[in-house]
């Protein structure tokens, strides 16, 4: 898998924070300019997750599975989803932003895995490695890796991903897409 240095990797976390508090203080997107990016590896395109934490609690987390822009703004546009769009919370206040942990994480390129059945489906996942993305006609959900933490269980992992695309919790046991990918976790 692809790898990032830890000078990249911390551009990123603050290039993140960043953002966050550019909004908070003036209610617009940082915009950097192309020189402002150190790293030519940041402007190749990759899809990426941030997730905001307080306490170790989630406070919001956006992402997107296919890499469609430059990866320094993909993290700009989703540190400003994370924190004031998840639909779960709500907007991030200034005075919670010194207590918020940020975590990225990056994308491989999701990959179907060749299965004909649900038991070789659970025999290719790989807990702890994996995230997997379910699907069946308009109804999608996704799990990053580390979800992995929380359902160990190859069969409540996927029981509970298919609650969360709102289909039944065994329909992963019939016709159904899956892709699996990995990724790059790095956190302040």
């Amino acid at each position: 898998m692809e790898e990032y240095t830890q000078s990249e990797k911390d551009f990123l976390l603050k290039l993140a924070r960043k953002t966050i508090e550019h909004f908070l203080a003036t209610g617009e997107k940082l915009e950097p300019l192309d020189s402002d990016i150190p790293f030519e590896k940041l402007k190749e395109k990759r899809a990426a997750f941030v997730t905001l934490t307080q306490d170790g609690n989630l406070r919001g987390c956006i992402g997107s599975l296919e890499p469609q822009i430059a990866l320094c703004e993909e993290i700009i546009d989703k540190s400003l989803s994370a924190a004031f769009k998840d639909p779960r919370f709500s907007p991030l206040a200034r005075e919670e932003l010194v207590k918020t942990k940020i975590h990225i994480s990056i994308l491989t390129i999701p990959q179907p895995p060749s299965f004909k059945n649900y038991e070789e489906l659970l025999e290719k996942l790989t807990p702890k490695k994996d995230g997997v993305i379910l699907k069946k006609g308009f109804n999608t959900a996704t799990y990053l890796p580390k979800v992995w933490e929380e359902l160990p269980q190859k069969q409540e992992f996927l029981s509970s991903l298919c609650h969360k695309a709102g289909l039944s919790s065994d329909a992963w046991k019939q016709d159904i897409e899956v892709w699996l990918y990995q990724t790059i976790d790095f956190s302040e």
